[in-house]
C-alpha cells in the first residue's frame, strides 16, 4: 500500500511481433528469454516517467530484441501481482520496420521466432499465450491518427490574426514529444489545418520523416465555422485513403470529425458518443488512434484508443 492508501501499481507496455503475415498457423512470434526470471515472454518492459506507453513498447521490443517496430491494433491489457504491486501491461500488434541485430545481456539473453500453436507450451505465462493467439487472428490494420494541436498562446495574449497564434513554450515541447508518438505508429501521411498552431504541432514529425504536409482549409476553424459539411466530407476522403495517416485539427472541429467518423464506419452515435476512446474533448496534443480494417465494404474500425500527453 502507497501513502495515500491506495495500492500501488506498475504501468508496462509490450507488443506482439510476428516473422510475417498469413494464417495464424503458419506464422511465428517473437518470444524473449529473461535469464534473471528463467522465464519465456514478450517483449515488454516499465514506462518511464514522462514517456506514453505506446512508446514504451516501441523502446522495449527495440532495446530487449533489437527490432524496431511500428505499432498496429491495440490489444487487452494483461493485469496481475507483481511481488507487492500490482502491474498492469498494455499490448500491441508490431510491425517490424529494421533488424538492427540482437544485443545478449543481462536483461535478454535469448530471443527465438516461436510458431503460433506452440505458444501456450513454449511461453511461461498463459496470459501471453492468449494475448499471442489473438493477434495472430486478428486482420492487418492501418491507422488513423486524430490529433489536437498542442497548447496555443492564448487568445487575450496574442495581437493578430487567429490563423497565426503561435504554440506556447509548452505547446512547442508538447510538439517534440508528439514526434515519437507519432513515428511509434509508423505515420507516413500528415494532413493539417492550415493555422500556424496546427502546422508547428506536426511540422517536427513531418521533417524527421521527409513528408509533405498537406494543408486543409475544411479542417481549420474558420473552415468548419463557414461549412461543417465539406469538414465531414474531407474527413470521410481521409478515412478511405488506406495509408498511415495523421490529421491535425483544432477543439472546436473535433465533434464533427469525430461523427463523420462514426457514419463513414457505419458506428452508432449512441455507441460512440458513450465510449470514452471516441471522446472529442481532447486536452492540446492529445489524440484518437483509429485502427482501420479494409474490407469490401470500405474500412472498419477494428480498435481505437486514445492517449494524452504525459503532464
Amino acid at each position: 500500500m502507497t501513502g495515500t492508501g491506495q495500492e500501488a501499481s506498475i504501468r508496462a507496455a509490450g507488443v506482439v511481433v510476428f516473422d510475417s503475415p498469413g494464417e495464424a498457423t503458419e506464422r511465428r512470434f517473437l518470444a524473449v528469454h529473461r535469464p534473471h526470471r528463467h522465464d519465456w515472454s514478450l517483449p515488454k518492459g516499465k514506462v518511464d516517467p514522462g514517456e506514453t506507453t505506446p512508446c514504451t513498447a516501441v523502446r522495449e521490443c527495440d532495446e530487449e530484441t533489437g527490432y524496431r517496430v511500428a505499432l498496429g491494433a491495440r490489444l487487452p491489457s494483461t493485469h496481475y501481482v507483481s511481488g507487492d504491486m500490482n502491474k498492469s501491461v498494455d499490448y500491441w500488434v508490431g510491425h517490424v520496420r529494421e533488424d538492427e541485430g540482437f544485443a545478449p545481456d543481462e536483461e535478454v539473453d535469448e530471443i527465438r521466432w516461436v510458431p503460433v500453436p506452440e505458444a501456450s507450451a513454449f511461453l511461461t505465462y498463459s496470459d501471453d499465450a492468449a494475448i499471442v493467439r489473438l493477434a495472430a487472428g486478428a486482420p492487418s490494420t492501418t491507422p488513423l491518427i486524430i490529433l489536437r494541436h498542442a497548447k496555443a498562446m492564448k487568445r487575450g495574449d496574442f495581437d493578430g490574426d487567429d490563423a497565426d497564434r503561435p504554440l506556447s513554450g509548452r505547446g512547442r515541447g508538447e510538439a517534440k514529444t508528439l514526434v515519437d508518438i507519432l513515428d511509434a505508429y509508423g505515420i507516413e501521411r500528415v494532413h493539417s489545418s492550415p493555422f500556424r498552431r496546427c502546422i508547428s504541432t506536426v511540422s517536427r514529425f513531418a521533417k524527421m520523416i521527409d513528408a509533405e504536409i498537406h494543408h486543409e482549409p475544411a479542417l481549420s476553424e474558420s473552415g468548419h465555422e463557414s461549412d461543417p459539411g465539406a469538414t465531414a466530407a474531407r474527413v470521410g476522403e481521409l478515412l478511405d485513403s488506406p495509408a498511415p495517416t495523421v490529421l491535425c485539427t483544432h477543439r472546436p472541429v473535433l465533434p464533427t470529425v469525430i461523427d463523420s467518423l462514426a457514419r463513414s464506419l457505419g458506428l452508432a452515435q449512441t455507441a460512440i458518443h458513450g465510449d470514452p476512446s471516441w471522446d472529442s474533448r481532447l486536452a492540446p496534443g492529445a489524440m484518437i488512434v483509429v485502427h482501420r480494417e479494409w474490407t469490401d465494404a470500405g474500412p472498419r474500425a477494428l480498435a481505437v484508443e486514445q492517449h494524452q500527453l504525459p503532464r
